[in-house]
């Protein structure tokens, strides 16, 4: 049978990009600037919130999230200093953070702990021991 889209293997690791085997989270960003690192700090706490484990697309709606977030503490920040905003970019920013953060939901979820059967054989046989 010829592989179609629908029934293609997904790519091997080593055919995945920078991104999307978890050695970058933006393209060509040093993670060392003021910016980057409270937007990691920002994504992380999302994907806690979500359990720890979300799909790709929550991963994507997290990441967008995040740099929402960040965005709009930079023009608070500026506001805070004396500096003007533009309110109309500034509410179109927070509503569409608000409705990106629905998305992926608003409440913390726990992640889930419990051990599969042969963690747990193996966790029973090893205390036997």
């Amino acid at each position: 049978m010829p592989r179609t889209s629908q029934n293609k293997a997904p790519p091997k690791p080593q055919a995945s990009s920078r991104i999307g085997n978890g050695k970058e989270l933006l393209p060509g960003v040093d993670g060392r600037s003021v910016a980057m690192r409270r937007y990691k700090e920002i994504l992380g706490q999302l994907v806690r919130d979500m359990g720890g484990d979300p799909s790709e697309a929550k991963s994507i709606i997290a990441k967008r999230s995040a740099t929402l977030a960040v965005w709009c503490e930079q023009v608070e920040a500026n506001l805070a200093n004396g500096g003007n905003i533009d309110i109309g970019e500034f509410t179109t920013a927070t509503n569409a953070l608000r409705r990106l953060l629905t998305d992926i939901g608003l409440e913390r979820k726990a992640r889930d702990i419990t051990p599969t059967l042969s963690q747990y054989l193996a966790q029973k046989h090893g205390e036997a021991a």
